[in-house]
């Protein structure tokens, strides 16, 4: 499982023109996307990674001081988009394989499972509208952009 944390101001997704899901205060933008091996355990580790990197300044929810806090600390959104680009392969050629991105029946639970347990740990999570042609509008922070693999 991979995904892309992009820090951000707010953020919005939109299919057909209508917003089917935005955060509009900081928070993270989370472009999820899912291979065949994946399980409960790279969900388990992608959420808890989305949850607790200290990726923003401030104070958390519980007063405590500190440089660095993660969305979890702030009750930060995450707006998480299923994005199974991410597993392009695009070592031969100018067309990138998608032969290592699970379909749509084996990646859409994972992605769904992933968002339950982010809201599990209580966090507030808008979503995009899964196989759907997606228009991203956000604003990013800093930029902080990082990459995660479980």
């Amino acid at each position: 499982m991979r995904a892309v944390l992009q820090r951000v101001n707010r953020a919005a997704v939109r299919v057909d023109g209508e917003v089917v899901g935005q955060i509009t205060r900081p928070g993270l933008l989370a472009l999820i996307g899912a291979t065949h091996h994946d399980g409960p355990a790279q969900v388990a580790t992608i959420a808890r990674k989305i949850a607790e990197l200290r990726l923003f300044e401030g104070r958390s929810s519980g007063g405590a001081a500190g440089g660095e806090v993660s969305a979890g600390d702030l009750g930060a959104p995450v707006l998480v988009v299923s994005q199974f680009t991410l597993y392009a392969d695009v070592r031969k050629g100018r067309r990138p394989s998608w032969n290592s991105a699970a379909p749509g029946p084996v990646a859409e639970p994972l992605v769904d499972a992933v968002v339950a347990a982010l809201r599990g740990r209580g966090l507030e999570v808008a979503t995009g509208s899964f196989g759907a042609h997606m228009r991203i509008d956000m604003e990013a922070d800093g930029p902080v952009t990082i990459l995660l693999e479980a």
